[in-house]
């Protein structure tokens, strides 16, 4: 059901290959899924463009984070799979356990989100901007709950080896967002034109989809179904609770630092400009895509790690997370080099950089990209850095690191670059990437030294 920690580098790299695949597919049909929201919203004009753009800011950036609380269960799962095979009582309890904070995360986002439209106002956007904002904000919040839901059940079944599962919902995501995009944004089949607040119904609609689909799948597959996820889920498990509390929390932590830097850059831009906002998005689309690959390759070797971390397998750590490092920093060299020699082209998938009216946001996103395409390196290296950390549950100290270089270093300069100087955009971007080489360097440093930091198995 899944592979045990390898003995040898070219085993470990098969194993790493076969889990990492379906879970940078998924990755990056989810962003598919938020990228169609932007197809079909850009079409509506440059205003509703920037007004998605900072409801998904704020909404994005709390589900990322509370998904990543929800997520510690990852590393538990994996341990006690690693110390024995057959740990059905101990995953049911961490999953138990997980749909509590799935719930309680669902509900502190929604919570936000209602007071995000004085939120905005505080960051000094246009208030046409905030106008457009707030129907789709209070539509949009209601994909909180279902999403934190299919997240813990996207991270059992990976856990488990089967995350070819993700995969496949994610797929199905990936049409009813474009069906119902389709449906409610421009009104078809009967249905009035709903406009930007159509986009927001599609995302609930998929959510819920996304939800449904991974339950009926659990319970119907024998080998999930003998884990009996829903038995006695009411009943506490106060210990286990507090661990994943006790892990996930700095995970959330960093998660919401490196998310609220790229975000925060999205709320600076708005000052700086419509034009720069716009084009802020598009380029961040692109990176983001881009950055799936290392992001899965990350989930993997937390898994990974995590196996060789319950069975005390010093150097199956070693060969894991060092595996995961190699192939996350390999593909964002690919993707640098990509974005590099083929901007325009990557441009065209979101907008027409011919047409007179994109002129300005195309002569942005350009600058933005070419600086992406430098940070590329740094990106995936902290991505999977942080990953393998957590294949030892060792989350706080990268939670430190995380809140020093994104916000000490990274907002600071995007802050500073972009409304001090000339430089403006690009600013805010040279900034971004100084926060993603410091915190790289961090992690890294302290995976290289995790056995002297006494944070391998006794």
């Amino acid at each position: 059901m899944f592979d045990r920690p390898a003995s040898t580098w070219p085993q470990e790299l098969a194993a790493t290959a076969r889990l990492a695949a379906p879970l940078v597919g998924a990755n990056l049909l989810q962003m598919a899924v938020y990228s169609v929201d932007v197809v079909f919203i850009s079409r509506l004009g440059q205003e509703q463009l920037a007004a998605s753009s900072l409801s998904v800011a704020l909404f994005g950036l709390l589900l990322w984070s509370m998904t990543s609380l929800v997520g510690a269960a990852s590393p538990l799962i994996a341990a006690e799979l690693g110390k024995r095979r057959h740990a059905v009582r101990e995953v049911r309890r961490t999953v138990r356990m997980a749909g509590w904070l799935a719930l309680l995360s669902g509900l502190f986002i929604m919570a936000v989100c209602m007071a995000g439209i004085p939120l905005m106002r505080l960051t000094g956007q246009e208030e046409a901007v905030i106008a457009r904002a707030r129907p789709f904000l209070h539509i949009l919040m209601f994909a909180a709950i279902p999403s934190t839901f299919a997240m813990l059940q996207r991270t059992f079944v990976s856990t488990l080896g089967r995350a070819g599962i993700g995969t496949a919902v994610t797929l199905l995501a990936l049409i009813v967002n474009t069906i119902g995009n389709y449906v409610f944004v421009f009104g078809h089949f009967g249905m009035p034109a709903l406009g930007l607040e159509g986009s927001a119904l599609s995302s609930v609609t998929t959510s819920l989809a996304m939800c449904a689909a991974y339950a009926v799948i659990i319970r119907r597959d024998r080998r999930f179904r003998r884990y009996r996820l829903m038995g006695n889920w009411w009943k506490p498990e106060a210990a286990r609770f507090f661990e994943l509390v006790r892990i996930g929390l700095p995970i959330a932590a960093t998660v919401l630092a490196e998310a609220g830097l790229f975000s925060g850059a999205a709320f600076v831009m708005g000052r700086i400009g419509e034009a720069e906002l716009a084009a802020h998005t598009v380029a961040l689309q692109l990176v983001a895509i881009a950055f799936q690959v290392p992001y899965g390759v990350s989930q993997a070797a937390t898994i990974r790690v995590g196996l060789a971390y319950g069975a005390r397998d010093a150097a199956g750590i070693a060969r894991a997370g060092w595996t995961g490092i190699v192939l996350g920093i390999g593909f964002m060299a690919v993707s640098a080099i990509t974005i590099l020699l083929a901007p325009l082209l990557l441009l065209r998938l979101y907008i027409d950089p011919d047409a007179p009216q994109n002129a300005a946001m195309v002569g942005f996103a350009l600058q933005f990209m070419t600086i992406a395409a430098a940070f590329q390196l740094f990106d995936g290296a902290q991505a999977v850095g942080a990953g393998v950390l957590r294949g030892l549950q060792d989350t706080r100290v990268p939670m430190v690191y995380a809140l020093f270089g994104y916000w000490a270093v990274g907002f600071s300069a995007s802050l500073w670059l972009g409304l001090r100087t000339p430089l403006g955009g690009t600013g805010v971007w040279l900034g971004l990437m100084a926060g993603l080489v410091v915190v790289a360097a961090l992690m890294l440093q302290r995976w290289g030294r995790r056995r002297k930091l006494a944070l391998l198995p006794a």
